[in-house]
């Protein structure tokens, strides 16, 4: 039998990075209204921190990742002044990196900064990732 909730993420026998991808499509299904998405997302950017703090250079783009689909979320329920922290951090851990990670932050903090108003920001944004996607 398929399970499909947040206690997937803790079986016996999960990696932890597996748990913390299992928490991040949990809440990207989550219904708007429903609080389980948040909690799930809060549950996976903790988890990916403290991997991080054990290996950086290893666990940046897993943090990344679900700061981004943090902001993601708390954007699509009209939350972007506490999506803003979570984009610009995103931002910040996949600006050494670079390429699809970086653009894929960028964009995302374009989106936050046009839904606070902050379009010239945003616009600066968006014109530095579309320098940075390889030419077609």
């Amino acid at each position: 039998m398929t399970r499909n909730g947040p206690d997937d993420a803790t079986r016996r026998g999960t990696s932890e990075v597996d748990a913390i991808e299992g928490l991040l499509a949990y809440a990207q299904t989550r219904p708007r209204w429903g609080g389980s998405a948040v909690k799930s997302l809060s549950e996976a950017i903790a988890r990916s921190r403290v991997l991080f703090g054990e290996s950086p250079e290893e666990y940046s783009g897993l943090l990344a990742r679900c700061l981004s689909t943090g902001a993601r979320l708390l954007l699509r329920r009209g939350r972007p002044a506490e999506a803003l922290p979570l984009a610009e951090e995103a931002v910040a851990l996949t600006r050494s990196a670079g390429g699809a990670p970086l653009v894929a932050s960028l964009y995302r903090l374009a989106a936050v900064l046009e839904a606070l108003h902050r379009y010239s920001e945003a616009a600066a944004l968006v014109a530095e990732a579309d320098q940075l996607l390889p030419p077609d």
